[in-house]
């Protein structure tokens, strides 16, 4: 299936597939289309952005709903969102639901930090999704037609990294905080910088040479850039 990405402000990326660069973080969000599911891959800062993205999704659909979510890790811009979408199963890295309750106090606050209004990150917060699919390894979700894979290859930008690969042409590779191509990689409280640099082994492996790799925020880029920023995260962190 293929649709004009254009027209709802998002970039197609392969045939059935695309992301949006969402505003005033640039994080993205994928979305990989089969003849029966859809995944989503992150959900937004906000409901309000959740609930955009779900009625985007939903025209780009033909009216069919996102039927599946794939949460990348846990900071406040790639998850708030997700109650937006009812009835959804949901995705993350092995114990990424014990962490949601954990701190789901401190992801509220993160987003107030960084600008999200006191009322919509409360309330995010108090609806915050916890994945129903915790991903060991690896995990295949069969979308019709279309087989995805789900990859727990952190810990790294945080401690509960998980990747797309959609195979196709080009392969797809959602690679979340892991790389980013608008600025320097983030490494925040959570950071796991000793095992970073072979998290990016590991997307490289699942992508190869001729895949595009998605960043969580920036434009999409090849695997010679995220051989690069491995090595420069390598030399950053101190590690091999």
């Amino acid at each position: 299936m293929d649709v004009s990405w254009e027209d709802f402000g998002w970039e197609r990326l392969a045939e059935g597939v695309g992301r949006r660069r969402l505003p005033v973080w640039d994080a993205t969000v994928g979305l990989v289309v089969g003849a029966d599911a859809a995944l989503l891959y992150d959900t937004g800062s906000t409901l309000r952005e959740g609930a955009e993205l779900r009625a985007q999704a939903q025209a780009l659909l033909g009216g069919r709903r996102v039927t599946h979510i794939a949460l990348s890790h846990p900071h406040f811009d790639h998850v708030l969102g997700t109650a937006a979408f009812a009835g959804a199963e949901v995705y993350g890295a092995v114990g990424l639901d014990a962490l949601f309750h954990r701190e789901r106090d401190e992801i509220r606050a993160s987003a107030v930090r960084l600008g999200v209004a006191a009322d919509e990150a409360a309330e995010a917060a108090d609806l915050l999704v916890a994945p129903h699919h915790p991903v060991c390894g690896e995990w295949t979700l069969d979308l019709g037609g279309r087989q995805v894979l789900l990859a727990n290859v952190g810990p790294g930008h945080s401690g509960h990294d998980l990747a797309l690969l959609v195979p196709g042409e080009p392969e797809v590779v959602f690679c979340g905080d892991l790389v980013e191509e608008s600025g320097e990689p983030q490494a925040g409280p959570d950071a796991i910088t000793s095992r970073w640099p072979a998290a990016l082994d590991r997307l490289l492996e699942l992508g190869g040479e001729d895949a595009l790799y998605v960043p969580g925020h920036g434009a999409a880029v090849d695997a010679a850039f995220v051989r690069a920023q491995r090595g420069e995260l390598a030399a950053r962190f101190g590690v091999s």
